[in-house]
């Protein structure tokens, strides 16, 4: 496994003019990329050593669930395609929508929307991340909401350009049952982010998951791809990171 962290998440308090000396100390805590990094910030995490893994395709809201959108998404996202792969970025993070009509409609629309584009995206040696998120609490209204529903779409694109962003704040909130979910469906998953229950907070002992069990079973079933930090942090953030990082990194 290797780690990275979501800038948005934990550059809240960072000055502009501290950036460069908080991303150079990630590597020594084992933080090894950057995701959904400001353009204008990129050559300095390439300058710390930092990977860039992800940026986002599109607005949450308006997604593959709406046919009458795809035309607008393929050019928006096809462009963010081919700026990732200039840049040597691996994902472009997609989205299903808000919520219209029937689960399967919107499956079916999904699959059929991103099956065009996943193999754009294929071509370029780029990979798709299908967003699953809490329509709970964080983003009211949002279609896929459910593990169902992403690897369900996965399945029907049946295409390497294309796997699903497995976030386990989210899908913790909705549905419980995260190690065996992974474990169903490890085939479909590209990309893992993290943040703690209740909160949204540190990955620590004031929520309720055993990142512990879910690092080992990654581990188990020789997960080689990215556990992306999403959390928004109660301590330093370099302590925040540093704590989370050293989860993922124990021995079998």
């Amino acid at each position: 496994m290797k780690q990275s962290f979501a800038w948005w998440a934990f550059s809240r308090d960072i000055e502009t003019a501290h950036v460069p000396d908080f991303l150079s100390a990630l590597p020594g805590l084992g933080i090894e990329g950057v995701e959904m990094l400001p353009p204008e910030l990129w050559p300095a995490a390439r300058d710390a050593g930092l990977e860039l893994v992800t940026v986002t395709g599109h607005d949450i809201e308006v997604g593959f669930n709406d046919p009458t959108a795809h035309p607008s998404l393929h050019a928006r996202v096809g462009a963010a395609v081919e700026s990732a792969a200039d840049a040597g970025i691996p994902f472009v993070i997609v989205f299903s929508g808000n919520r219209q009509g029937s689960d399967e409609a919107a499956i079916a629309a999904c699959a059929d929307g991103l099956r065009p584009i996943a193999e754009i995206a294929k071509a370029n040696g780029v990979t798709l991340l299908l967003e699953l998120l809490n329509s709970k609490v964080d983003h009211p209204g949002y279609h896929c909401d459910s593990s169902a529903f992403g690897f369900e779409v996965a399945r029907r694109v049946d295409s390497h350009g294309l796997k699903i962003l497995f976030d386990i704040y989210h899908m913790q909130v909705m549905e419980g049952n995260i190690l065996a979910t992974i474990r169903e469906n490890i085939e479909h998953i590209g990309h893992i982010h993290t943040a703690g229950v209740p909160g949204r907070r540190d990955l620590d002992d004031r929520q309720e998951l055993n990142w512990r069990a879910i690092a080992g079973l990654l581990r188990h079933l020789d997960y080689s791809g990215w556990v992306g930090h999403e959390f928004v942090p109660r301590q330093p953030p370099l302590q925040a990171l540093a704590q989370a990082s050293a989860l993922f990194s124990l021995p079998d």
